[in-house]
């Protein structure tokens, strides 16, 4: 008898010890709130097992996951959710039962929700990712009409079902005020044939300011630590503002926050905001400490221009790696292979390609320039068919000193300046298309 008891204890004491050894263990816990979506992120040595589901009345997710450990930073995650977060009030865990420790989150309204694991990359570990989404989305456009001072009722703004046109047709932006008469057709042309006609309207000049990176994806790291998702955003904070400041434009900051947006969102994003102009704010790095200056970039068709550009776009397509995507939900949805148009039929590139020029010029005024000629190479955030956009490297954030220059306001300042320069010179000899809903 006292043999076979022993026999047990050793059985269970061999699994208990087992089951403590398959254990995995929570490394890292982040939390990205923002308007657009909140962001949980678990990193583990590990892949995790999860399941989850949903309960109403009151609002609550539940997420069982297999075989993790509690602990502290586990369970330090509940912390880290602020009162601000526009969907999660709370979040509590334990263990559930044997084997499943359970996360139970508390929301202030229904929401929509991706789980999804993403596999090591970059300095990342295995990652489980949580991505909560109001269960309407309001759509950019309508926000940005609703901030202006003459949106002040429904029949002042377009309809929030109205479908966005067809690829490939011309875009006017929607006037605030009701039109007296019903638009006339609009003969398809050129865009250059439409300036040499363009229809008045109510609506500012509208550029897209994207600052690079964010959220779990910090971009480019300097040597004294400043991560180029910090540089891009304060940079595109203090060119909306000087834009913003000028009669006739206005700025919209496609993220304004630190989280992370797919590339591919950014470039729709822009487009339903109907944009005149892209702006991708950026912070160049190389192997090299010692690379230096400014350089300006357009979409490229047929190659990089230079083997440092195509290295550079290598970099920076590969930020929906790092900044993680849901593949299963990306494959879906229209991405951009059906976006893009051919660019060749449209002057959206040549546009680009002015503009660039522009701003590399008033660039050259403040800082030492890469290069004297602005280059080209195939980056993914940088392909809208129908909105003129460039890629700013301020400067190299790999460089210790240009580092320095990046983290002063002054500078940053200066920067915004310079890039602001650039696209006033371009209006002013290509004034900007009207656009036609």
């Amino acid at each position: 008898m006292f043999t076979h008891t022993a026999k047990l204890i050793a059985l269970w004491l061999l699994l208990g010890f087992s089951h403590a050894q398959a254990a995995i263990e929570i490394a890292s816990a982040r939390i990205w709130p923002a308007q657009e979506y909140t962001r949980m992120t678990l990193e583990s040595a590990k892949p995790i097992r999860y399941n989850s589901f949903s309960m109403h009345n009151p609002e609550r997710l539940v997420i069982d996951l297999e075989e993790v450990e509690i602990n502290a930073t586990l369970n330090e995650l509940a912390g880290k959710i602020h009162s601000d977060d526009p969907y999660i009030k709370a979040m509590r865990v334990a263990r559930f039962k044997p084997g499943i420790t359970r996360m139970v989150f508390d929301l202030k309204t229904r929401v929509k929700t991706q789980l999804f694991s993403l596999a090591p990359v970059a300095n990342y570990s295995h990652r489980l990712v949580l991505d909560i989404y109001p269960a309407i989305p309001m759509d950019p456009l309508m926000a940005l009409l609703q901030e202006q001072p003459g949106a002040t009722s429904e029949q002042d703004l377009p309809s929030a079902t109205t479908r966005p046109p067809a690829q490939g047709t011309e875009l006017q932006k929607p006037k605030l005020t009701e039109a007296k008469t019903a638009p006339q057709p609009v003969e398809k042309s050129s865009r250059q044939k439409l300036r040499s006609q363009p229809e008045k309207s109510s609506s500012p000049i509208r550029i897209a300011i994207d600052a690079g990176h964010g959220g779990e994806d910090p971009g480019a790291k300097g040597y004294h630590g400043t991560q180029e998702k910090h540089v891009t955003l304060a940079i595109a904070h203090k060119l909306k503002e000087l834009i913003d400041g000028t009669p006739g434009m206005q700025g919209v900051l496609i993220r304004d926050g630190d989280y992370f947006i797919p590339l591919g969102s950014r470039v729709q994003k822009a487009r339903k905001m109907q944009s005149d102009l892209f702006i991708s704010i950026h912070a160049d790095a190389f192997i090299k400490p010692d690379a230096r200056g400014s350089s300006v970039f357009t979409l490229s068709k047929n190659g990089a221009s230079s083997v440092s550009a195509r290295w550079l776009a290598k970099r920076e397509n590969e930020a929906d790696l790092i900044g993680g995507v849901n593949l299963a939900t990306a494959a879906k949805e229209p991405g951009l292979a059906h976006v893009l148009l051919d660019l060749s039929q449209h002057a959206t590139n040549n546009d680009s390609i002015k503009l660039a020029k522009y701003v590399l010029g008033e660039l050259g005024s403040i800082n030492t320039l890469h290069n004297s000629k602005t280059q080209q190479a195939g980056f993914a955030v940088l392909k809208s068919p129908d909105v003129p956009s460039i890629l700013v490297e301020t400067a190299f954030i790999s460089n210790p000193d240009e580092e320095i220059r990046l983290k002063d306001k002054e500078y940053q300042e200066k920067i915004a300046h310079s890039i602001l320069k650039g696209i006033k010179r371009y209006f002013a000899t290509n004034p900007p298309v009207s656009k036609k809903i």
